[in-house]
């Protein structure tokens, strides 16, 4: 019988991209919506199509559609198999996770804790309106904290932020959530568990937490609920029986009924442990009931002795040991050497690792399946094997006794190593392919780490789990992978390129001094390996970083530090042209560095500093490295914008962006990208080219490795829009950036304000007041330095208070000379700011509103829409109507459909009515036209 589950097409859209492994907040970027909305869909489609976890629900989704129940992946990790019993044990758990936060169901391997949790949470998932997560803690190699925050945010469809730890990303997805999360197999790594629950308790006063262990977390209000073993009450007709004929049953051979108290007394002496029942009845078929009862009888005599509490052990134990003998020997071998894989393998896979010929090994793997020492599934590129964990455990300890543990490792690890580099190529299915294999990758990289005979085979491991896990966006592991890498390679040259590697991927983390550090020990590294001009690049760029990535260190570098690096690095360079070029550009950076902190007084010291930046420019380009130019055009376009050059920054900022177009695909490049398209965007918007602005804001907002920062991703280009008027695209931004802020924590990042108060400009042109306020209030939070108060602050209120009439209050907010605020004004805001300063003047009728005009026409000269706003207020002063419909007309060519309203309105007549009726289709409220 089939069922047709109803999926809606949003749903459908989620449903395929969580089938190409992306996480919530990059699904919502691709889909335009709210990273909330995404999982209420996840969520939702879990209960539709009956699946535990994300990844079983990206299996379906890369499956052709099917709605046959019978054709779905299955529901619980023991696949194919139905839940038995357990009505009362369901009742007392689903009773404690309804009056206490956090239970942990404990018992030993193989009693049946996680169906029993795994059944519980299913029938309590209505009782959580955001859905029931299950997180399986088996891959956990190290029992760190942000390893066991990692498993859980892939599981919930969090992926990393840049910045920010793992935990602290699962904290805040899940700080206002009403779910359950349901953590299975938390004894290895119950140090690192406890204090992530205890701290997800805290932080999350709607959170339920189900955990499974072999012994209780000690965690603050933990609940432990014992999991019996199956009921054996009732006899013939108890759980434990049930199971038994259930299980025998599926071999083809349905136990008589007769014999049902006799498999009662049989499953008794097995102590009702699930996993031994199950085992048991899997030999049912050829050695019926006397076979099963005298072979297992025989074992558990071996095993007796010892305390009763350990019975249940013993009891899995023997079940085990029975049911390995009666395998054939080359099955044994099969099983034990394949204990090594961490999750899911393939039959190919499994005879490399076991060393043998394919087809035996596929004939061996089915029969393992058989006896139930396997799970089989149906995955999208084949049929795949687990071993249960118990199973699995077992497996390893043969190994390790008939000392075949070192030889099947080495080989496994070879697989992963093969594993790795068919990862180099990266298509349209990579990331289920690199997610298929990252667990046993990591479980190989912790076993080869610690065996000096393999540390060649453990590095070229590191650096593809490096270099995998940066494309997979996991940049903490990446960074880490990197420095693991340096450490394992017997080349101190090696050493220093992984090192800079990971300062790279440091920058894309904002973590500065990281960054610094790792330049640091680069150095040193290069200088082991004696290489001069390396190690001086890396301690000049150690400086040059500091200068122009200075908002992504907590510690500021100290001027005397800097100068006794740059020092070193200079007499290190030698004639080495990339050398000469760090260090000159780390000097630009300093030049450029002091004379910010000193004003733009003096001519001479401009003349000086924008001279240094150009000689670093001219080193760099002579090496050829895209790279390093690109550093080096972005400490000048820092020089020509604080030397108020505005348009000269915006053409140094386009050569830089060309540059890029040939920039390697690698940490360092991927960071002097992301750094460029922000400059980019910038100068463009300064210089008043804003289709070049929205652009490169566009590009910037769509980039991959900002897809979980949408307060990052989004900020410019809610800028580029709030200044040209594109009013319908705020609102799906601004919904990502308040969203993706407050996941993050709301950090108050000055770089932030200027989007928040174009967000706030907006809806108080829409007289929405109490969103107005709340964005007001998030933009004191970002920022209450000079650059919102006399900066951008001062654009966008002089534009609101214009756009309502009120001249005169934007008169005096606007009152401050330039070269009073110039470090405000300066970069973006300056022709802005003197432009709508002078409009400001002319309608508050302002004695030397004509001087003003005059003063801002020679400073914006060039700017195309801001001219036009300098113009506007020349016609306004004039009372000429041509003039003014003629600079509607460039504000309409230049794509800025607010100011192009706004003149049409100040034009008066015909016009005005025409552009109120711009304004209404925009949703802005009436503007307010000042009689002259």
């Amino acid at each position: 019988m089939t069922a047709t589950v109803e999926i809606s097409a949003r749903e459908a859209e989620v449903l395929t991209l969580v089938g190409e492994h992306l996480s919530n907040a990059e699904i919502a970027a691709r889909l335009f919506i709210s990273v909330r909305t995404v999982e209420s869909h996840v969520s939702s489609l879990l209960r539709k199509l009956e699946v535990s976890d994300r990844r079983a629900l990206a299996q379906h989704a890369s499956a052709p559609a099917r709605p046959d129940r019978s054709s779905r992946p299955p529901v619980l990790p023991v696949p194919l198999t139905s839940f038995i019993g357990r009505v009362p044990e369901r009742a007392e758990l689903g009773e404690l996770l309804r009056n206490h936060r956090q239970v942990t169901s404990v018992g030993p391997g193989g009693v049946g804790k996680t169906r029993l949790a795994l059944a519980v949470a299913a029938e309590a998932a209505d009782e959580f309106s955001d859905g029931v997560w299950f997180v399986d803690l088996v891959p956990i190699t190290s029992p760190d904290t942000c390893v066991v925050a990692g498993t859980v945010a892939v599981a919930l469809g969090i992926g990393e932020q840049p910045g920010r730890g793992m935990d602290d990303s699962v904290v805040a997805a899940l700080s206002d959530r009403h779910a359950l999360l349901v953590l299975d197999n938390c004894e290895h790594v119950r140090d690192g568990v406890a204090p992530f629950i205890e701290r997800l308790l805290a932080a999350c006063p709607r959170l339920t937490v189900l955990a499974t262990s072999r012994a209780r977390l000690m965690v603050p209000f933990e609940r432990v609920y014992t999991v019996p073993p199956m009921s054996l009450t009732g006899e013939g007709d108890s759980d434990a029986v049930a199971l038994f004929m259930d299980r025998a049953a599926a071999g083809g051979w349905p136990p008589n009924h007769a014999l049902r108290d006799q498999v009662s007394a049989f499953c008794g002496r097995l102590d009702g442990v699930a996993l031994a029942i199950e085992l048991a009845a899997a030999r049912w078929t050829t050695l019926g009931l006397d076979g099963l009862t005298a072979g297992l009888t025989d074992q558990l005599r071996m095993l007796s002795g010892g305390a009763r509490a350990e019975d249940r052990h013993r009891s899995v134990r023997a079940a085990l040991d029975w049911s390995h003998a009666l395998l054939e020997p080359e099955d044994r071998v099969l099983l034990r050497r394949i204990s090594v894989f961490s999750k899911s393998f393939s039959a190919e896979a499994a005879a490399k690792v076991a060393a043998a010929d394919r087809a035996v090994v596929a004939d061996g793997l089915a029969r393992l399946v058989e006896q139930s020492l396997l799970v089989v599934t149906a995955a999208p590129t084949g049929t795949e094997y687990r071993a249960l964990e118990t199973i699995r455990q077992y497996g390893t300890e043969q190994l390790a006794e008939a000392g075949e543990l070192q030889d099947t490792r080495s080989r496994h690890l070879l697989w992963c190593l093969d594993a790795g580099a068919d990862l180099a190529e990266v298509g349209a299915d990579w990331r289920p392919r690199f997610d298929a294999v990252a667990d046993d990758l990591r479980v190989a990289m912790a076993w080869a780490g610690e065996q000096p005979q393999q540390r060649a085979q453990a590095h070229r491991l590191a650096r593809c789990l490096a270099e995998s896990t940066f494309t997979r966006h996991l940049l903490g592991e990446s960074q880490w992978r990197f420095e693991q890498a340096g450490a394992l390679a017997d080349d101190p040259a090696v050493t220093a390129t992984m090192l800079r590697h990971a300062a790279a991927v440091a920058g894309c983390q904002m973590n500065g001094d990281d960054m610094y550090r790792l330049h640091r020990a680069a150095g040193d590294a290069a200088r082991a390996a004696r290489d001069s001009g390396g190690a001086a690049v890396d301690l000049a760029t150690a400086v040059s970083n500091a200068y122009r990535f200075s908002s992504k260190f907590v510690r500021d570098l100290p001027t005397q530090e800097a100068d006794a690096l740059i020092d070193e690095a200079r007499e290190l360079a030698g004639t080495d042209p990339a050398a000469q070029a760090a260090v000159a550009l780390a000097e630009a950076g300093r030049a450029l560095t002091v004379a910010f902190a000193a004003g733009a007084d003096s001519e001479d010291v401009v003349r000086e500093t924008i001279a240094c930046a150009e000689h670093a420019v001219e080193l760099a380009h002579r090496t050829g490295d895209p790279l390093a130019e690109s550093a080096a055009l972005d400490t000048l376009t820092g020089a020509q914008s604080w030397a108020g050059d505005t348009f000269a920054a915006a053409a140094t900022a386009r050569r830089r962006m060309t540059l890029l177009k040939s920039a390697p695909d690698t940490p360092a490049g991927t960071h002097e990208v992301i750094e460029a398209l922000g400059e980019a965007t910038e100068a463009s918007l300064g210089a008043g080219d804003l289709r070049g602005a929205r652009k490169w804001a566009r590009r910037l907002a769509d980039h991959p490795l900002l897809a979980e920062v949408g307060h990052r991703a989004m900020s410019a280009l809610l800028v580029a829009d709030a200044l040209s008027g594109n009013i319908d695209e705020i609102d799906t931004a601004s919904e990502r950036f308040l969203e993706a802020w407050q996941r993050a924590g709301s950090p108050a990042r000055s770089v932030l304000g200027p989007a928040a108060a174009g967000v706030a400009m907006i809806h108080a042109l829409r007289e929405d007041d109490a969103v107005q306020a709340q964005w007001d209030a998030i933009v004191r939070r970002l920022d209450s330095s000079p650059a919102n108060t006399s900066g951008y602050g001062a654009v966008f209120d002089v534009m609101t208070l214009l756009h309502f009439g009120q001249a005169r209050d934007a008169f005096e907010r606007a009152a401050p000379e330039p070269g009073e605020v110039w470090i405000s004004v300066t970069w973006v805001w300056l022709h802005w700011y003197v432009a709508l300063r002078a409009e400001a003047a002319v309608l508050a009728r302002d004695s030397e509103a004509a001087d003003r005009v005059t003063e801002a026409r020679a400073t914006v000269a060039g700017n195309p829409v801001v001219a036009a706003i300098v113009e506007r207020a020349q016609a306004l002063l004039d009372a000429d109507e041509t003039r003014l419909l003629a600079m509607a007309a460039l504000f309409d060519a230049a794509g800025c459909r607010y100011q192009w309203a706004r003149t049409l309105v100040l034009a008066g007549g015909e016009e005005a009515v025409r552009g109120a009726a711009v304004l209404a289709e925009l949703g802005l409220a009436p503007m307010v036209r000042v009689a002259l």
